[in-house]
C-alpha cells in the first residue's frame, strides 16, 4: 500500500477541492446564478445535474438515469481501481491518469448520492457559443482519460 500512498494523496487531495469548491458555490451563488469572472469568455454559475458528465442525460428526469449512472460510475470505478492497483508503481504516467479519473468520479459519486444531482459551475463560452458548464471533478475524469490515451499511446510494444 505504501507504494500507493503518493496516489491515494492526490486522489483524496482533488476529492476535498472539488467538494470545497462545490460548497463554496453553492453558499456564495444562488441556484441558477451567474457570476462572470472574464466577461465573454468565463463564469461562476451554479447549475444542477442530474445527468452525466457535461450534462448528457440530465433532460429526462427519470430516477431510472439516476439509479443507471449509479450503477454505471460503480462499475467503472471498481474496474479503475482494480487496474489502479495491478499497475505497477513505475508507470507512473498511467497511476496519475487513473488517479484523476477515480478523484473526478468520487467527487461527482458523494453529490449524486447525497444529493441526486451534481453540482456545476465552470462555465465557458465565447459570444454565444457556451461549452457545457462543469465541475472539477468532471475536469479531473477528462484530464485523466486525455493522459490516459496519450499513455496508451505513448507505450512501446
Amino acid at each position: 500500500m505504501k507504494k500507493h500512498a503518493p496516489f491515494l494523496g492526490l486522489i483524496a487531495g482533488l476529492i476535498a477541492l472539488d467538494q470545497i469548491s462545490k460548497a463554496v458555490v453553492v453558499r456564495t451563488v444562488p441556484f441558477y446564478g451567474h457570476a462572470s469572472v472574464i466577461p465573454g469568455f468565463f463564469a461562476i454559475s451554479h447549475i444542477h445535474n442530474k445527468g452525466a458528465i457535461f450534462g448528457t442525460f440530465s433532460q429526462s428526469g427519470s430516477p431510472l438515469v439516476t439509479i443507471g449512472l449509479i450503477a454505471a460510475q460503480l462499475f467503472a470505478s471498481a474496474m479503475v481501481i482494480i487496474y489502479f492497483l495491478k499497475t505497477p508503481a513505475s508507470q507512473k504516467g498511467m497511476k496519475l491518469a487513473l488517479s484523476l479519473i477515480m478523484a473526478g468520479a468520487v467527487g461527482n459519486f458523494i453529490d449524486r448520492i447525497a444529493r441526486g444531482y451534481v453540482i456545476d459551475f465552470l462555465e465557458f463560452h465565447v459570444g454565444r457559443a457556451y461549452f457545457p458548464t462543469f465541475n472539477a471533478a468532471d475536469s479531473c475524469i477528462t484530464i485523466g482519460a486525455a493522459l490516459l490515451v496519450l499513455v496508451f499511446f505513448l507505450r512501446r510494444p
